[in-house]
């Protein structure tokens, strides 16, 4: 009797394992690779997984995710594509170095790439001229509204003449920026002194070369120097130099202030164009979307630190920080 007991209690087991096994098989497995950690990344993950659980692809019931972090390594980065693209029905890239990565690794396999964060997906080769994209990949584009920002500094620092910008080198995003800053600053009195570091080690240095030469910062959507955010804001304030943010997650660290977007929403807006793909649309006929709305975050502590009178206008405008 015993036996015949276990024999029965082996075969269930067994039948609930095939089962489970079956149902993996059956769902969609996304590759998520997230190029660094830090809070507005965070949230285009956050969001993009929303974003696909609106529209029926939840976590769990039918999708499975499979998330990993580069830590700021674009060798990282290429290592977790190529896995990715052989063992994923699509991969999703926050950030430009991953979706580069994440495009060249899924090309010729027909993994479909759905980024976001990427700056400039046209300078980064991951859409044409034209908007077409170039295969099997689509996404958002974060591209900072850098008028509104430097018409923020110019209210907030009337007497300001340059801005400094740090970046890194190798961040595609942080180059086109950078010029469209380089660009718009002479129409509001401005000129750019920038710094390029190569690895977060030579913030510090870049720092102290940057700093003296500038009446404030204002930061890019560059993931190494945002990684690195807390030492940047803790050099600036010992040089007496406010920093502007680019999001709202930077104005909670410490940043001045910032007319940036919002990273959950654009997560849920790529979780969308995902959706999208994954019922059966073809990522290389979606052209890519810019998010084009701008949002004013104030820390109103840090702005009284650094003595910083904000209007009435602007108060009334700001999104709280809660």
């Amino acid at each position: 009797m015993m036996k015949k007991l276990i024999s029965l209690l082996t075969a269930v087991l067994m039948l609930i394992s095939m089962t489970q096994c079956v149902q993996a098989e059956e769902m969609i497995r996304i590759g998520i690779i997230q190029f660094a950690e830090h809070p507005s990344l965070d949230n285009c993950r956050i969001g993009f997984i929303e974003g696909l659980a609106a529209a029926g692809y939840v976590e769990g019931e039918n999708v499975i995710f499979d998330y990993q972090n580069a830590q700021g390594d674009t060798g990282i980065a290429a290592q977790i594509a190529d896995k990715f693209a052989s063992d994923c029905d699509m991969i999703c890239a926050i950030a430009t170095p991953t979706a580069q990565a994440a495009f060249n690794a899924a090309e010729e396999k027909g993994v479909p790439v759905i980024y976001t964060a990427v700056s400039d997906p046209v300078a980064a080769q991951l859409a044409g001229a034209d908007g077409t994209n170039p295969g099997a990949v689509t996404g958002t584009s974060d591209a900072l509204p850098v008028e509104a920002q430097l018409k923020l500094i110019r209210t907030l620092m009337p007497e300001a003449r340059k801005i400094g910008i740090l970046h890194t080198t190798s961040e595609t995003n942080s180059d086109s920026t950078l010029e469209t800053y380089r660009q718009l600053a002479p129409l509001y009195g401005f000129e750019i002194v920038d710094k390029g570091v190569s690895m977060g080690a030579d913030i510090p240095m870049a720092l102290d070369a940057l700093l003296p030469r500038v009446d404030c910062t204002t930061n890019l959507t560059d993931n190494t120097v945002v990684s690195y955010l807390p030492l940047v804001l803790e050099m600036s304030a010992e040089a007496g130099k406010p920093v502007f943010g680019s999001e709202i997650e930077q104005v909670k660290s410490g940043c001045v202030a910032a007319e940036g977007i919002e990273y959950l929403d654009l997560g849920r807006q790529t979780g969308a164009m995902a959706a999208r793909v994954l019922s059966g649309e073809n990522a290389e006929n979606i052209p890519f979307e810019l998010v084009t709305n701008s949002y004013l975050y104030l820390n109103e502590d840090a702005l009284k630190d650094y003595g910083l009178t904000v209007p009435e206008e602007l108060l009334q405008r700001a999104v709280s920080l809660e």
